[in-house]
């Protein structure tokens, strides 16, 4: 291609790649605005500033994201852009609008939020959108480096010796995985010859590899995937990050990362060869079922409901990979069902969790949410709903996912009699009803058991309730008509 050419496709490329320019011009003019109102308006002015710039900021790089009519290859084969990953960047920004949101409305008077966690959270925003459009395994390591170093500083921001040990375990475990991820992509590249995974040569190449080596590449490379997942074996971080971390920031990362981290699992997955799809489903449903496992069995030891909701997120990586699995249409479009749904039951779970704590005194020790029941009533049947959601019981969309990701499952263990699916299919359900064991321990204690006499009632933002059981509501109402979700995303 001349010289001429190329000029011309990155001039054509930018229509698409519009909404991640502007996130990066309002992460250059957020940090201006921060240094402006820092010399000018009390801190907590300048904080809200911030915030409000960022929300408003998102707003629109998600409706510039959702109304962009370009489509196809952009920069040379770089980055690709299409209705999936339009579709994972507006999860992706709603995500951290929502967060930003909340953080406003219930803000944390005790350890105020310092300003550069608002840009972080662009930057990690920014990565995202990249990694959702990145088909070339270079693009696909920068980006989720983006997203990982933003994370990072977002988890060890706060000034505190936790905050500080949180942040070290997230970031060691991180080069871990994106070395292991980096050596796997040079043995791609070397296999191949090239570094575009929707190039001809890559799965040609590919294929003339035996099976047992394309699958170990293959889990090589999808180690920066499982880490941003928190899949067995790189979830250690996992508990600690998310306690370290302020609780709304946690909330992010339990959904946005793995948003976008699916997307590009899956584009990495359909690039393999198709007859060698069955060497790498083993190995992938061992990781899932692993990840299910202990992460349900590690939430029933927890004494903390923040901890409890950083396993649980490890187990329902788990259910996420259990569409992926099937390594079929179907199977694919019942994780992004899972994940968009998984948005207002996750962020409701940790909002509502943080809401009741502080009615409590602050505290998030799940013994001292006994008896809250009583005293907020609207909250804690909201906060069971969500429970019931995250189990996979009906009259939640909860149980919608996870019927649509273990249907696929099981089609398609009928077509390759693979008894590591089946086992999957068994062992998962099973392990759904273990969690109601610790999912249900909440409720339970906010209306079966008393409060201390001792506790005094403190009020709380009725918008930031109203966020929260609106989420719940959204979990609820989901299952009565998830078909306008489910067909959109099948014309993909």
């Amino acid at each position: 291609m001349s010289l001429t050419n190329q000029l011309q496709n990155i001039l054509d490329s930018l229509g698409g790649f519009g909404p991640v320019v502007w996130l990066c011009v309002a992460f250059a003019l957020g940090l201006v605005l921060d240094l402006v109102l820092s010399h000018r308006v009390r801190p907590e002015q300048a904080r809200r500033g911030v915030a409000l710039f960022t929300v408003s900021s998102l707003l629109v790089a998600l409706v510039w994201a959702a109304t962009t009519h370009t489509r196809g290859f952009l920069f040379l084969h770089l980055l690709y852009l299409d209705t999936q990953a339009i579709f994972v960047q507006v999860v992706v920004a709603l995500t951290a609008i929502l967060v930003i949101v909340y953080d406003l409305l219930a803000p944390d008077n005790t350890t105020p939020r310092p300003l550069p966690t608002y840009h972080l959270i662009l930057g990690l925003i920014i990565g995202l959108f990249l990694l959702t459009m990145s088909v070339n395994l270079l693009a696909i390591y920068l980006s989720l480096e983006l997203v990982s170093v933003s994370s990072y500083l977002l988890t060890a921001l706060s000034r505190t010796r936790r905050a500080s040990e949180g942040g070290i375990k997230y970031l060691l475990f991180g080069a871990i995985s994106s070395a292991v991820m980096l050596y796997g992509m040079s043995f791609l590249y070397g296999l191949t010859g090239t570094l575009d995974m929707t190039s001809t040569e890559f799965g040609v190449e590919l294929a003339k590899n035996s099976g047992m080596v394309v699958a170990t590449v293959g889990l090589l490379t999808l180690s920066g995937f499982l880490f941003k997942l928190s899949l067995v074996p790189f979830h250690v971080w996992t508990p600690d990050a998310y306690d370290a971390a302020p609780l709304p920031i946690a909330a992010l990362f339990s959904v946005a990362p793995k948003a976008g981290a699916l997307l590009a699992l899956m584009r990495l997955l359909t690039a393999l060869p198709s007859e060698q799809f069955v060497d790498i489903q083993t190995p992938l449903a061992i990781i899932a079922l692993a990840s299910i496992t202990l992460g349900n069995f590690s939430a029933l030891l927890q004494t903390d409901a923040k901890r409890l909701l950083a396993y649980s997120t490890i187990a329902h990586a788990g259910f996420l990979l259990v569409g992926v699995v099937a390594l079929n249409e179907t199977g694919f479009e019942a994780a992004l069902f899972y994940i968009v749904t998984y948005l207002p039951i996750n962020l409701a779970a940790f909002f509502l969790i943080d809401l009741l704590s502080r009615s409590n005194g602050g505290s998030l020790a799940i013994a001292d949410f006994a008896g809250l029941g009583s005293r907020q009533p609207v909250l804690s049947i909201a906060l069971t709903a969500v429970m019931l959601a995250l189990v996979g019981l009906p009259p939640t969309v909860g149980f919608t996912a996870k019927l649509l990701s273990f249907s696929a499952l099981y089609n398609a263990y009928e077509t390759t009699n693979n008894g590591w699916l089946l086992a999957l299919f068994g062992l998962g359900l099973l392990n759904a009803v273990v969690s109601l064991g610790y999912y249900l321990r909440i409720p339970f204690l906010l209306f079966f058991r008393p409060a201390p006499a001792n506790i005094q009632t403190v009020r709380l933002s009725p918008v930031a309730v109203g966020l929260a059981v609106g989420l719940a509501a959204l979990a609820v109402l989901l299952f009565f008509s998830p078909s306008g979700l489910v067909n959109h995303i099948s014309h993909f």
